[in-house]
């Protein structure tokens, strides 16, 4: 059986407003980012990590990174989608994925460390797809 492959994207947490999120800082949230991308690795995904930076490289990277492979899914962090100041980006992303992997599911964490359970929902056989 051939592995699931996921694109994981989020903005890099370098770039990243924790003025709302207190508990959260760059160091921990690479932490998190990282043990979640190991996570769908011990379970047999093929994982890309697109970290984009807002601006103008966030729709060119994210295009590399979408044409780079065959994705089953895409799984969009957090950051990314809930503070209003990235609206357009996200939906930016959102058409960029939907014109350059029209067959992959699109999922969403809640946080930093519930990356594979998203994943999961869209992936394993019974899920909603």
């Amino acid at each position: 059986m051939a592995k699931k492959s996921v694109l994981a994207i989020g903005i890099d947490p370098a770039f990243g407003d924790f003025s709302k999120f207190p508990q959260l800082a760059v160091e921990l949230l690479r932490c998190y980012i990282d043990a979640e991308v190991q996570r769908l690795r011990d379970d047999g995904y093929e994982v890309v990590s697109c970290l984009i930076v807002p601006g103008e490289t966030a729709e060119p990277v994210t295009t590399a990174a979408l044409t780079s492979g065959r994705f089953d899914c895409v799984v969009i962090g957090a950051g990314l989608r809930e503070p209003p100041e990235y609206l357009l980006l996200f939906e930016t992303i959102i058409n960029l994925i939907h014109r350059l992997a029209p067959d992959a599911s699109i999922c969403f964490n809640s946080h930093p460390a519930d990356t594979i359970e998203a994943v999961r929902r869209w992936t394993h056989p019974g899920g909603p797809k």
